[in-house]
């Protein structure tokens, strides 16, 4: 499994907003910049994430983007499922009579296992924490 470019970006962007002030908006070129993000890329993200309710967007002179909640109200899965969707390590996690071996398997359970665990950190993981990390 392998998180996809975008969330990836989607991270960097709401880590790099929960450093600031959440009631200064800051220019999304400004965060690109910063983050290392493409420009157009970034404003596909952006737009997930409003529509997500993670953050507010304004345009014009003074506009920009800041954070729509707390970063201590925003976890990792948050935005990773706001980008990519809900996190499915295998199909049949989600749907376990897909597979034709699903009355046997083995490996069933410990895809259902792996999948909480992650699933669990992300949540748990909140960017106020990731905010005050110096790396």
């Amino acid at each position: 499994m392998q998180i996809t470019r975008q969330a990836d970006y989607a991270i960097r962007a709401v880590r790099y907003l929960a450093k600031h002030d959440s009631s200064q908006r800051i220019a999304t070129s400004t965060v690109a910049r910063e983050m290392k993000i493409p420009a157009s890329f970034l404003a596909k993200i952006i737009s997930q994430l409003s529509i997500a309710g993670l953050l507010h967007t304004s345009r014009g002179a003074r506009g920009g983007v800041n954070l729509a909640r707390e970063a201590k109200k925003i976890s990792i899965l948050d935005v990773v499922e706001a980008i990519d969707g809900p996190i499915l390590l295998n199909e049949c996690v989600g749907n376990p009579g897909i597979c034709a071996f699903s009355d046997d398997c083995l490996v069933h359970p410990i895809w259902v296992e792996v999948q909480e665990t992650l699933v669990k950190r992300l949540r748990e993981t909140k960017f106020d924490q990731l905010a005050s990390k110096k790396k």
